[in-house]
């Protein structure tokens, strides 16, 4: 019931509608324990969708588990990565190939128009320390490499 609450918020948001009856159906939950479960699915489908796809979803989360994160947010915050990270979706890509993938894309773009200035510089570095712990350092200095080489040219 309670994901089905967040993807409410989440379609009222996106539609315009009032959405004050779902927000008190979400006054008692415990944000941390969702977050917990939540960390677990977006490390399954970070490892198939690699680091880049990854970070936005990331940072999402740490939106989402920020104290100074509203209610409204935090649902908004809560459908649009399950909306991203679980197989279902409202288009599935078998069916509509680009578009399936392209309503996820919008979902993560709506979110992030509503949520961009929460994504402070600390948020950035626990998505990166996230992404470096989960994919390893190595990229890391194969980019930087790249930078000084083209730097010196």
């Amino acid at each position: 019931m309670f994901t089905f609450i967040c993807f409410t918020v989440l379609a009222y948001l996106i539609l315009g509608k009032d959405i004050e009856e779902q927000l008190q159906k979400l006054s008692g939950v415990n944000w941390g324990e969702k977050s917990a479960r939540l960390q677990q699915k977006i490390k399954v489908w970070a490892n198939r969708a690699g680091r880049v796809a990854a970070k936005p979803v990331l940072q999402f989360y740490y939106v989402l588990t920020d104290s100074k994160t509203s209610t409204a947010e935090k649902a908004m915050l809560y459908a649009a990565i399950l909306y991203t990270v679980l197989p279902v979706s409202a288009l599935p890509r078998r069916v509509f190939k680009l578009l399936g993938i392209l309503d996820e894309g919008a979902a993560i773009f709506y979110v992030y128009q509503k949520v961009r200035e929460k994504i402070t510089p600390e948020i950035n570095a626990k998505a990166d320390a996230t992404i470096h712990e989960w994919f390893g350092y190595e990229y890391a200095y194969i980019v930087e490499e790249r930078k000084e080489r083209k730097k010196k040219e």
